[in-house]
């Protein structure tokens, strides 16, 4: 795997990887990048393509959450997602969560926006600031979402800074 394919966004305490799918053929490469980058969890939000046995032997917990292309998480996966990053964070204060869609230009970033938006970010600037770092990201709909979408906060418990 590139290194161009993958983007690092960090922000207070977050720090994530938005990558596009690996296959069986370059999931070695692809563990190798994660294991350098000291990720801990990987999120994968496309339908499942590649064995993860690799990942898991090479100590990366792997969530599969997988949601429609194009559209945006249903409330069980930002629950699950937020719950990760926030019990992540906490415990591997140096790690970061990898998290892929197909491209790594919906799905991912949407989630990614998602945790900025929690801690404290506009959804305007938490999709700028991550358009910076992956071009391309966030189609209208999902825009829409994120534009509508209220903090859970620590009533919740899902606050994660």
């Amino acid at each position: 795997m590139a290194r161009n394919h993958i983007s690092k966004i960090s922000h207070k305490n977050m720090r994530f990887l938005i990558t596009d799918r690996p296959s069986d053929a370059t999931v070695e490469d692809y563990v190798r990048v994660l294991q350098q980058e000291n990720v801990v969890a990987l999120c994968r939000v496309c339908e499942p393509s590649y064995d993860v046995s690799k990942l898991k032997d090479n100590g990366i917990e792997v969530h599969d959450w997988a949601f429609q292309d194009g559209a945006p998480p249903p409330d069980e996966v930002i629950d699950n997602w937020l719950r990760l990053c926030r019990e992540t964070f906490a415990q591997h204060p140096n790690g970061f969560v990898a998290v892929h869609c197909v491209a790594g230009l919906g799905r991912a970033p949407v989630l990614v926006a998602l945790s900025l938006i929690e801690a404290g970010m506009s959804s305007e600037d938490a999709v700028l600031f991550i358009r910076e770092k992956r071009h391309g990201a966030i189609n209208r709909r999902q825009l829409q979402f994120l534009q509508d979408y209220k903090r859970r906060g620590k009533a919740k418990g899902c606050i994660i800074m």
